[in-house]
């Protein structure tokens, strides 16, 4: 597998973007202001994360997404450990990572990950978007923040 900043000709994974966020609308704005990396096997994208630049050198991973079929495989970490190296390369100091107060997955891999809880923005989801989310049968109501120094 190799891991990637996408193409100027290709097009973004949008299936993937939006298995991570909803939002088409919010996914085409920030993939317009930061830059999306994809995990390529065999000629076909399995995965893929965007980093924005937010403030002077701060970083944030807005999306990470691993096909359903790829999931379990440690990929999602792959991703994640990919975009601190490249945080680390472009120079930032910190880096930070939001993710809804029912993904427990997330919460462990981002703190494996050496991510530490910073903050809950609440109510970001139903500020955000339009459509209840759920996940785990929990509705996602609040942004749980977590980021790292470099």
């Amino acid at each position: 597998m190799e891991i990637r900043e996408l193409l100027k000709e290709e097009q973004p994974p949008m299936e993937l973007l939006l298995l991570a966020d909803p939002s088409e609308a919010l996914v085409s704005q920030y993939l317009k202001r930061g830059k999306c990396y994809v995990a390529v096997l065999d000629n076909e994208i399995i995965g893929e994360y965007v980093l924005l630049p937010t403030r002077p050198d701060t970083v944030e991973i807005v999306n990470v997404a691993v096909a359903e079929n790829h999931q379990g495989k440690g990929i999602g970490k792959q991703l994640v450990k990919h975009a601190i190296q490249q945080a680390v390369k472009q120079g930032h100091k910190t880096i930070e990572i939001g993710t809804g107060n029912s993904g427990v997955a997330q919460l462990a891999l981002y703190q494996k990950c050496g991510f530490r809880m910073t903050s809950i923005d609440r109510d970001f989801f139903v500020r955000h978007y339009s459509e209840p989310i759920y996940e785990n049968g929990i509705q996602v109501v609040d942004m749980v923040r977590l980021s790292q120094d470099l």
